[in-house]
Parts: C-alpha cells; sequence; structure tokens
C-alpha cells in the first residue's frame, strides 16, 4: 500500500479550501473599494471598524441563504441515507429478495443460509 502525501490524499478538500479563501479574500477586497466609494459620496472617511462590521453581516447573510442551504442539502441528505431513511432504502428489500432466491436456486441448503445470515445481521 502506497503513502500518499496529505496534498494528494485531501486534494479535493484542498482546492476545496483554496478557492473558498480566495472568494473570501476577493470578497472582502471588492467589498473595501465599494465601502470606500460609498464613504466618499457621502463625505465621510472610510472606518475600518464600520467596513468590518458591514462585511462580516454581508457574509453571514450570504452563508445564510447559499453555503447553510448547500451544507443541509448534501450533508443532510448524506446522513439522513447513512440512518437509513425509506427514501433510501426503496429499493433494498426487492433486491435482498432477489439475493434470497438466487440462493435458494444454487445451494441445496439456501434457506439455512438464508435464515443464518437473516440471524447474523439481525432480521427477523
Amino acid at each position: 500500500m502506497r503513502n500518499h502525501s496529505v496534498w494528494k490524499k485531501y486534494g479535493y478538500a484542498w482546492a476545496t479550501l483554496f478557492l473558498f479563501a480566495f472568494s473570501l479574500a476577493g470578497h472582502w477586497m471588492f467589498g473595501w473599494y465599494a465601502y470606500v466609494e460609498e464613504q466618499r459620496e457621502h463625505g465621510e472617511p472610510p472606518v475600518v471598524a464600520s467596513y468590518t462590521i458591514e462585511m462580516m453581516r454581508d457574509t453571514l447573510e450570504n452563508w445564510q441563504s447559499e453555503f447553510l442551504q448547500l451544507i443541509w442539502q448534501v450533508a443532510g441528505l448524506a446522513y439522513l441515507f447513512y440512518l437509513g431513511s425509506p427514501q433510501s432504502k426503496e429499493g433494498d428489500d426487492r433486491k435482498e429478495e432477489k439475493l434470497d432466491e438466487i440462493l435458494r436456486a444454487v445451494a441445496k441448503d439456501g434457506d439455512e443460509k438464508i435464515k443464518k445470515l437473516d440471524k447474523k445481521y439481525g432480521k427477523a
């Protein structure tokens, strides 16, 4: 088994982190330019504390409307699939029934093997 570096092993995560940091930095940088221009139009000096509060509000608002929805759709669905929600098990019973029939057809003691498997994996 080959040892992979952390960079290769988690390449997708690193690329995602880079794109996230790049877009966040761009958001704040261009937000600063827009803030300075807005302050200039009103004859006010730009204040870093005021800008920080405004950008935090905008960033969290964007995350709430976009990022958190996506997280729920992906992570929530994956979690529910993992738990075995009825939607994720729609075809499982049919597949299991087919496998039982195949086992009965190819093995002399198919019914015994099925009972043993059902007992081992908790099916009544």
